[in-house]
């Protein structure tokens, strides 16, 4: 009975791919990676190009400086954590059971090595070792045929996809799975192990693919095995008498016998990649050359769940610590990378930094594309894309606040009301995926469903007419309070005038005073009348007055219909 498939997919260098892969104006050149603090910073990734010059993994910087022709690049962290995300959502399209592999047995390099990486295999043992320079994942791909084909075909798509995420990997198939991850350290190409030939073809890989410890890879050296089919050679029970209970597992490993619990790891969906660069970026030209490859990236992982993008924000790491930050949020999710880029451009040129840049930071929010009906005899609707871009512009001459959809302030200020970015809010999506109403445009042209909420029938005039309103004071009782009664003395408008037209009030309700604002400039304090009048050609009117007792003023703010 089969046990199983797995895939094993095997990134070196990772520290130098994760550099690289956003920077395609370096990958023609010799690349070294350097770690550690100063004065005691060692090499610990390159590319091929570097190798060809003669640098070596566990150089000092010294060593690497007196190479000529290579770029020495700092160790970054948050460029590595941004890549094995890329990574894993890469081989996520192939198999939904994965688990990660990097620095376990079997994942040291098996390629033949000189003293700099076994001197690298050394430092990664002890107490306080840096992180990994490899990356590996596992995937269980057992039934997988009927979707990708046989093994074979799907590991070269597997491979194929992650060049295009920009990384170099090697891929190696295997029904056991520690067998699979060794195989895929050990070769630069793709290998599939047939069932029960583990043990043939992990015979030629070096001893040191094990990770032992000085003392057990002396004491192997010592006795002439130098390659796992010779470790396997040895008789189990005088090795474990010998070197102890572990020698019963790398016995096993070199056979290709060794059981493993498959645990897999649930990845997070985030759109996120940064970039640090080499030296302080000042022009702007230059910050969206690596943009670019940057909002590609995040556009190819979004595509690969049919999904675009929302919102896009750019934090940017100032030369002497500061930080600048800017966001552009296109009026509907779209995945056209120089549309996106684009607009990039235009919110920094609006909003430049104040420093020149050390790093770059660029996330996104993802959402559903979103996709209009279009009736037969309706008028074409402008690009989303040129709306944005004239968006952008005017922004830029006119100001942010001046720019955007018009929002009611949540109080009792008559007119208030702020500017928000404009934006096609697209349909809801059910429970069950189904779609649920409609776009606004098609509600004012009358289809899908129709908005029952009740609306008032009120007609604003915009900008407030100024009138002349003449007034009388009247009595007014409140309501009893502790068995006292209190009169107050309100003037009510008798009649008004709007310039042209005279007006008689046969009506009036109110005052309804509100003010607000009384800690700020511009504080309020209104009063309000609902009044029938009669024109002086005889028609009878229904409006609403202000008094606005901080300029003294009457005005004319709506008709009632």
């Amino acid at each position: 009975m089969s046990r199983g498939l797995n895939l094993c997919v095997y990134a070196a260098e990772f520290p130098a791919q994760a550099l690289l892969r956003l920077r395609t104006d370096w990958q023609t050149e010799a690349v070294v990676v350097i770690d550690g603090r100063a004065p005691q910073e060692w090499v610990c990734a390159l590319n091929r190009r570097a190798e060809q010059k003669g640098a070596a993994v566990g150089m000092t910087r010294l060593e690497a400086e007196s190479v000529g022709g290579l770029r020495l690049l700092k160790r970054s962290a948050e460029s590595e954590a941004g890549a094995r995300a890329v990574f894993l959502e890469c081989a996520a399209k192939f198999s939904p059971r994965i688990e990660e592999a990097s620095g376990g047995d079997g994942l040291a390099n098996a390629r033949p090595m000189g003293t700099h990486r076994l001197s690298q295999v050394s430092k990664c043992k002890g107490p306080g070792a840096p992180m990994p320079t490899e990356y590996a994942l596992v995937l269980d791909i057992a039934g997988t045929e009927r979707l990708f084909g046989p093994p074979q075909q799907l590991a070269e798509r597997l491979r194929d996809e992650l060049a295009e995420a920009g990384f170099r990997a090697s891929v190696a198939v295997s029904a056991n799975y520690d067998a699979a991850r060794m195989k895929a350290a050990a070769i630069r190409s793709i290998g599939v192990i047939p069932e029960g030939a583990e043990a043939e073809a992990l015979a030629q890989l070096p001893i040191a693919t094990l990770r032992l410890d000085e003392e057990h890879a002396a004491t192997f050296a010592l006795w002439g095995i130098g390659t796992l089919g010779e470790l396997a050679t040895l008789p189990e029970a005088e090795l474990v008498a010998r070197m102890g209970p572990e020698a019963r597992r790398w016995h096993a490993l070199t056979s290709g016998a060794a059981e493993h619990a498959f645990v897999p790891i649930e990845p997070e969906f985030l759109l996120e990649e940064f970039c640090a660069f080499e030296a302080p970026v000042e022009q702007i030209d230059s910050l969206l050359f690596v943009g670019a490859r940057m909002i590609d990236c995040l556009v190819t992982r979004s595509e690969g769940r049919a999904l675009a993008l929302r919102s896009l924000e750019a934090e940017m790491r100032l030369e002497g610590g500061g930080v600048h930050c800017c966001a552009v949020r296109p009026a509907v999710p779209s995945t056209d990378r120089k549309f996106l880029l684009k607009l990039l451009q235009l919110e920094i040129g609006a909003h430049p930094p104040q420093a020149a840049l050390v790093a770059l930071t660029l996330r996104a929010e993802a959402a559903q594309q979103s996709k209009v009906q279009l009736g037969l005899f309706t008028p074409q609707t402008p690009e989303p894309a040129r709306l944005d871009v004239t968006l952008a512009r005017l922004r830029a001459l006119v100001g942010e606040e001046r720019v955007g959809s018009p929002v009611l302030e949540d109080t009792h200020r008559a007119g208030a009301f702020r500017m928000e970015g404009f934006s096609i809010p697209g349909p809801k999506i059910g429970t069950w995926g189904t779609q649920v109403g409609s776009y606004p445009a098609q509600a004012e042209l009358g289809w899908g469903t129709h908005d029952s909420v009740p609306r008032m029938a009120l007609r604003r005039v915009r900008p407030a007419r100024s009138v002349r309103v003449l007034v009388s004071p009247t009595r007014k009782t409140s309501p009893p309070q502790s068995a006292t009664r209190k009169s107050q003395t309100a003037l009510q408008p008798v009649s008004f005038r709007d310039g042209e037209h005279a007006y008689s009030v046969v009506a009036a309700y109110g005052p309804w005073r509100t003010s607000g604002c009384w800690w700020a400039v511009d504080a309020w304090n209104t009063e309000e009348w609902d009044v029938l009048a009669k024109a002086s050609d005889g028609a009878s009117v229904a409006c609403l007055l202000t008094c606005d007792y901080t300029r003294c003023a009457w005005r004319l703010e709506a008709f009632y219909d």
